[in-house]
């Protein structure tokens, strides 16, 4: 078994340091069934000097190869990966994750004890993802609760033979803003019958900074940005499940409507107490209490972006 771990990129060079490094870092046993790994790291238009600080450092990642192309979003950076990628299995992570040392021996593990169980390769295998705000070190975050994710196939933190990815049509490339990419073709997989097999010895650690209040004008465009490619999904998959996950229901339009006062709990009517929150050392907290009104954000986003699309049908 050979893995060919696929990575985008995009000015995240900090973290991608530690990410490459702990991938760098991995322990498998005498008698493992992995018989060599790749990381392919497709720099989707970095303005940072990915590239360049990965060509100053080379000796210290063999196991990295480097691909570059202009910005067009993870999908099409994701695509580049697998094309160009030489192994049978693909990991997915992204550039902010950082793994344990036996990441990839958990995902072999794994996908060995599926293929006795099931008698069939139609399955993946998905790890867990554990948010953290430590830099330092990010790989000491315990799991919480708000860890949980009931996603049928997502790329922070999944393997998945090649031959299904092909065979379902890789990644849309139109998705290009924020989010969707990975559920959208999620969908797709799950029409080819394969099976979510959960991986929990396979850790990888998301980090992000901890929450302020500078952070929220970008947070709320990113909202914005995910209800537009969550109608892209919609018009692909027009499906009751597809309109729940990406909030176009009466319910959601009165839970986060009604939530934030339609909209009179805001960024600026909310700012006073978030800071209050933050500055006694609750930015966790802060953040869930602003995905208040995020949510509503998204939620117009997705409206808005339905509508638009009507308009011009």
């Amino acid at each position: 078994m050979f893995f060919s771990v696929v990575i985008p990129t995009y000015n995240r060079l900090p973290i991608l340091e530690k990410c490459l490094r702990a991938l760098e870092n991995q322990q498998l046993r005498a008698t493992s069934v992995v018989i060599g790994y790749e990381v392919v790291l497709v720099d989707d238009g970095s303005t940072d000097d990915t590239l360049g600080w990965l060509a100053a450092h080379k000796e210290e990642f063999p196991h990295v190869r480097s691909l570059s192309q202009d910005h067009q979003g993870p999908a099409a950076a994701r695509n580049l990966g697998v094309e160009q990628a030489t192994g049978e299995t693909i990991i997915f992570i992204d550039s902010d994750l950082v793994v344990t040392e036996h990441f990839l021996q958990s995902h072999a593990d794994a996908l060995i004890q599926a293929q006795q169980q099931l008698g069939n390769d139609r399955f993946f295998t998905y790890g867990w993802v554990i948010n953290t705000c430590n830099f330092e070190q990010p790989t000491s975050e315990p799991y919480k609760i708000t860890d949980f994710s009931a996603a049928y196939f997502a790329t922070g933190n999944v393997a998945i033979a090649r031959k299904w990815l092909e065979k379902a049509g890789l990644f849309d490339t139109r998705f290009q803003l924020y989010g969707w990419e990975d559920l959208e073709l999620g969908v797709r997989l799950k029409k080819l019958g394969l099976k979510l097999i959960k991986c929990p010895k396979a850790v990888g650690y998301h980090w992000h900074p901890s929450f302020n209040l500078e952070q929220v004008p970008s947070m709320i465009d990113r909202e914005i940005q995910r209800g537009r490619m969550g109608v892209l999904f919609y018009q692909k998959h027009p499906t009751w499940e597809v309109r729940m996950m990406i909030q176009m229901t009466l319910l959601h339009r009165m839970l986060w409507g009604g939530l934030s006062v339609f909209g009179r709990l805001n960024e600026r009517t909310m700012a006073p107490f978030l800071q209050w929150l933050i500055d006694q050392g609750k930015s966790q907290l802060a953040l869930e209490i602003a995905r208040i009104f995020l949510n509503w954000y998204n939620v117009q986003g997705v409206y808005a972006a339905y509508a638009e699309m009507q308009h011009k049908g």
